[in-house]
């Protein structure tokens, strides 16, 4: 049985954007801030830009597995929250999160100008838990999860240019909880839910003779067609509600340039994210809810904007065996301040990362990376969530642990 999701799944992103994106999708991914589109030479290519695998080794296939642990600091909340009764001070603290997730990758030898290309990736995710009396009334608790199967075909047209193609297929779960009864409102709702989902991915390569590379990736926009039951209360009294909500993950175009200089590699990596089709959410319901549900049926303006992130990375090469990485992200976020709130507390992030990858032997090779994801601080005061005060702290370290494997 499907369960409708509410606000949790509102800021899903299976590409980019700051909101909660996870592209750091293998080990390079992490130690370069995702920085790792036109210059990829492996199996992660798979993820980052499927057209690069034509120029891989045609004699051979590639695999990479690791995982990556993410810990989620408090995200701090100092200010008041306006309610019916009157303004509230809601000064509190998120809980911690803390995750590991896989990823796989995998691309096959060359079959003529053709190749193919899988991965199982963990593309996005939110976890925010909230224990405080006042937050608790939005946003208890907001889960996200999603897994990734991302097989693409990509054609080599000469020894300069490939195009690739790609399906994503995306399954989510989540889960929301809320409850108003500490600030003597007596509403609640416990929802969960999950969706298989389905978009695409186009990537085009161009390898100059100069050592020059240029790629350009993009990802569409896709329909999240949730539908199920919604486990409404008020006053300890509750009913299910058949109900559904359309919710679009929005476009995503990357731009990146790489050079190959002595031991060096560098790479400059701009992404668009078009959050803007994202004005509203609007849950639909089977029948009427009394009027004293009615907040659950109101629909919620969003009105996001565009995004960019911009990407550089710097790989090199100590020796045949050790190459070392580093990375520095600047990360938009699509919410603007009027719109604001506790599920999804998102700011502009400037974003760390340093790496190392050890050639054991001619088919091995493993390494370590770390990330370090800087939020800024966030003052809010709008009408449309009655919150004014200011955010500050939550970010993410990331720590990622991986090998190759060619064969």
């Amino acid at each position: 049985m499907k369960n409708i999701l509410i606000s949790s799944i509102t800021a899903i992103s299976i590409a980019s954007g700051a909101a909660y994106k996870l592209p750091e999708q293998s080990l390079k991914g992490t130690a370069l801030s995702a920085a790792n589109v036109a210059s990829c030479n492996g199996a992660d290519c798979a993820y980052y830009n499927p057209a690069n695998i034509s120029f891989l080794d045609a004699n051979s296939q590639y695999f990479e597995g690791g995982l990556t642990f993410i810990h989620l600091p408090k995200v701090s909340y100092k200010g008041e929250q306006r309610l019916i009764s009157g303004s509230v001070d809601a000064t509190a603290k998120t809980l911690t999160e803390d995750v590991a997730i896989p990823y796989l990758h995998y691309v096959s030898k060359a079959y003529g100008n053709l190749r193919y290309s899988i991965n199982l990736t963990v593309p996005a995710g939110l976890s925010k838990r909230w224990n405080s009396p006042v937050e608790k009334l939005y946003a208890q608790e907001f889960t996200l999860k999603t897994i990734m199967i991302n097989p693409s075909v990509a054609y080599k047209i000469n020894s300069n240019l490939s195009l690739a193609l790609g399906a994503n297929i995306v399954y989510s779960e989540g889960k929301v909880y809320s409850d108003g009864k500490d600030v003597g409102i007596p509403l609640k709702r416990e929802m969960e839910g999950d969706s298989i989902d389905y978009g695409y991915n186009l990537a085009a390569s161009w390898h100059l003779d100069n050592g020059l590379k240029l790629a350009a990736t993009y990802r569409s926009k896709v329909k999240l067609s949730e539908e199920g039951k919604a486990n409404l209360y008020f006053g300890g009294v509750g009913k299910k509600y058949d109900a559904s909500v359309n919710i679009y993950i929005p476009a995503a175009l990357t731009l990146a340039v790489s050079k190959d200089i002595k031991n060096w590699t560098l790479e400059f990596v701009y992404e668009r994210t078009f959050w803007s089709s994202y004005k509203t959410l609007d849950f639909n319901y089977k029948e009427n809810l009394p009027a004293t549900l009615q907040s659950f049926d109101t629909p919620i303006d969003k009105n996001w904007k565009d995004t960019n992130t911009f990407r550089v990375g710097a790989q090199y090469r100590y020796n045949k065996k050790l190459t070392l990485m580093a990375g520095y992200s600047y990360d938009q976020s699509p919410i603007p301040q009027k719109y604001l709130s506790y599920e999804l507390p998102d700011s502009n992030a400037h974003i760390f990362s340093a790496g190392f990858k050890y050639q054991q032997n001619k088919n091995l090779s493993w390494g370590i990376a770390v990330l370090y994801d800087y939020k800024t601080k966030r003052s809010v005061d709008n009408n449309a969530n009655g919150l004014k005060g200011k955010f500050t702290k939550g970010g993410a370290i990331l720590i990622t642990s991986g090998f190759d494997y060619k064969f």
